[in-house]
């Protein structure tokens, strides 16, 4: 398992082999040298430190207050202590309206620590993730339910159940790819779509709500620990039932993703 193989830190090109080999991707997030130090100890391939450190850390309803700064301090808060792991940090709302504030705001983000940065959107985002690949910047889009985008969409909605929006939602993977986005996180959609967006990409898809057929998953780590306020999503398992310990409930995380258990028929949405 690729996951044990040592300590060697993980990069692009070892994601990419994974992908093409089948071997399912981990990924989690943190946004403290802590957690970042944990989930290194525990075999998490990825982390992200995401724009939802506007819910989970500052208790905001949504992402959008989350600035470049933010992100920067706890980018390099979690690169600190991050031995091994694909580090990926969230660009967050209005950080990237144009490619000049894109690379702006991305070479920030790459100085605090990160490895990669994920932007929200599809074949609107196409020209602004090729200006940064070209500037050797890699990125990692976003489709499906897109949180900087929940009031302009009324709403944390599952996204592309008709037919019509599967099939652009296919399209839109395929020009990010075009692009030259190296990974694709696919959020609270139907898993049939999950499983043919998969199918048809040459890059890692990374599945929130997503489906089992993703290359990979990720959850907020406050959620798949069972401490975040609310009723959690569908998609979210609490993976601290059954086990004593933070250290043991992302382990099994680790081992549930890599076996495929997690996520099950049940944290999926139909199409």
């Amino acid at each position: 398992m690729g996951y044990l193989q040592g300590d060697k830190p993980i990069s692009i090109t070892k994601l990419l082999a994974m992908h093409a080999e089948r071997e399912k991707i981990t990924m989690l997030t943190a946004y403290d040298s802590t957690m970042s130090a944990l989930l290194n100890r525990c075999g998490v391939e990825v982390i992200l430190v995401g724009d939802s450190l506007g819910n989970v850390i500052q208790g905001h309803s949504s992402t959008t207050p989350v600035t470049v700064e933010q992100m920067v301090y706890h980018t390099e808060c979690v690169a600190r202590a991050n031995t091994r792991a694909f580090l990926i940090s969230d660009l967050p709302f209005a950080s990237y309206g144009d490619p000049i504030q894109a690379l702006d705001s991305a070479a920030e983000l790459m100085r605090a620590g990160a490895d990669m940065v994920k932007l929200e959107g599809g074949d609107w985002q196409a020209d602004i993730i090729q200006y940064l690949v070209e500037r050797s910047v890699p990125v990692c889009a976003h489709l499906g339910l897109l949180p900087q985008s929940v009031h302009l969409l009324g709403g944390y909605k599952v996204q592309g159940k008709s037919k019509d929006a599967a099939s652009h939602m296919l399209e839109q993977a395929l020009t990010c790819q075009a692009a030259g986005a190296q990974m694709l996180v696919l959020e609270a959609i139907p898993s049939s779509l999950g499983e043919r967006i998969t199918e048809g990409l040459h890059i890692p898809t990374i599945g929130i709500g997503a489906g089992p057929d993703c290359s990979g998953q990720v959850l907020v780590l406050q959620d798949m620990l069972g401490i975040s306020p609310g009723k959690p999503p569908k998609f979210v398992k609490n993976f601290m039932d059954g086990h004593q310990s933070i250290e043991a409930a992302i382990k099994a995380y680790v081992r549930e993703v890599k076996s495929g258990k997690f996520p099950g028929l049940e944290h999926g949405f139909a199409g």
